[in-house]
């Protein structure tokens, strides 16, 4: 793991202690306890819950708003990775 200042690390610490991110990732952990009741992923099986319309943009975390991707299609396109397929 690579070497990160303590000013990063507080920056880091008070970035992710911020009400909306706190907001954003309790949604996401209830999106993926809800699947994980479903039976559809498990802990620990490496996939990622993702929302087909974005909680940024107005999405829900009804059921039909909800698909199982992995990690590099569902975090990779933000950095301009192909495989985007929502």
């Amino acid at each position: 793991m690579a070497y990160r200042t303590p000013a990063a690390k507080a920056k880091d610490h008070a970035y992710h202690a911020l009400p909306h991110i706190k907001k954003r990732r309790a949604a996401n952990t209830a999106a993926r306890r809800q699947l994980e009741r479903e039976g559809v992923v498990h802990k620990g099986d490496g996939k990622d819950v993702a929302h087909k319309v974005a909680l940024d943009n107005g999405g829900t975390n009804a059921r039909s708003n909800l698909t199982v991707q992995s990690p590099s299609v569902n975090r990779g396109w933000r950095k301009n990775k192909s495989g985007y397929n929502p």
